[in-house]
């Protein structure tokens, strides 16, 4: 008997790269994409062989121009599959930049992005969809764990 649960083709598993970057006040820098509602924090999907740390690295630059070496990661999210994706995103810690960090979005048509800023961590709940404010909340704890390539700490 066919199980219609089984799907001809599996959903496919994408790794989310993203970056926790708070400034000396303690807001959390967040992106606004024209494709959601709500805000995120910055980063973006890995391409394939593309080491996790150097993903959220390239998509925080692409979207921010900020320029940031990431050792550990500070939440670990799955989400379970629907019927076309399943995801597993990486937190990253950015750290901690200057109040007077200026951020660089690209041209929206480029990027997508309609903007970036710092939002203060009790507002973030009215800026994000909830999950999204559940992830960021715990990436927030203070908790990390050290990337690891084959066992290695990167260089």
């Amino acid at each position: 008997m066919h199980d219609p649960r089984l799907l001809a083709k599996p959903p496919v598993c994408r790794l989310g790269c993203l970056v926790l970057v708070r400034n000396q006040r303690g807001d959390v820098l967040l992106v606004d994409p024209d494709y959601l509602d709500g805000m995120i924090l910055p980063g973006g999907p890995g391409k394939v062989n593309e080491p996790p740390h150097r993903a959220a690295a390239r998509h925080l630059h692409a979207q921010t121009g900020i320029i940031l070496r990431l050792t550990h990661a500070v939440a670990l999210d799955y989400t379970p599959s629907d019927r076309y994706l399943e995801r597993f995103s990486l937190v990253f810690d950015g750290g901690t930049v200057r109040d007077t960090t200026a951020l660089a979005v690209p041209p929206h048509k480029r990027s997508r992005l309609l903007g970036a800023r710092f939002v203060p961590v009790r507002e973030l709940p009215l800026h994000m969809a909830p999950s999204q404010a559940a992830r960021t909340a715990e990436a927030l704890t203070g908790r990390a764990l050290p990337l690891l390539l084959h066992g290695q700490r990167p260089d």
